[in-house]
């Protein structure tokens, strides 16, 4: 990396990045997506695993539904960033509002669901326990200092 001076200022400094720079700050990038979602997917099988062990069948399928309302749609919009850093798609402040809109609605969908369809099984502190060890899956990266 270099500090170049903008056009007509010569007091602002400007940083241009070569390809090799780039190509660093993508792989960082990705390796950081990578890295959550896995962190995220080992909460999703540490929650059902602990329901099913404390409450039994019913509480586990209720963990892996409110943890699945978030990781289905936080992996596909990790793959859509993804896409944007590797493929022709690039990503763009919109791209990253929109899916987190998506991803937002699609979790209060699912959970909508769940509250209607289950009525008669769902166990709802295991599916919260679910949904919550989802969504604090980066803990196990600040646990072994993995985070991106």
């Amino acid at each position: 990396m270099n500090q170049d001076y903008a056009q007509g200022d010569s007091d602002v400094p400007r940083l241009v990045l070569t390809d090799q720079d780039r190509a660093a700050i993508t792989r960082r990038a990705s390796s950081g997506i990578v890295r959550t979602l896995a962190a995220q997917a080992a909460m999703l099988g540490m929650a059902v695993l602990v329901s099913w062990l404390v409450a039994g069948g019913a509480a586990a399928v209720s963990a892996f539904i409110g943890a699945a309302a978030y990781f289905v749609p936080n992996a596909l919009f990790a793959l859509r960033l993804l896409v944007g850093l590797f493929g022709p798609l690039k990503s763009s402040p919109f791209t990253f509002f929109v899916g987190e809109a998506f991803k937002l609605g699609s979790a209060v969908v699912v959970l909508g669901l769940a509250a209607w369809l289950g009525r008669g099984w769902l166990v709802w502190p295991a599916m919260l326990f679910g949904l919550l060890c989802v969504l604090k899956g980066y803990v196990l990266l600040l646990l072994f200092r993995r985070l991106p």
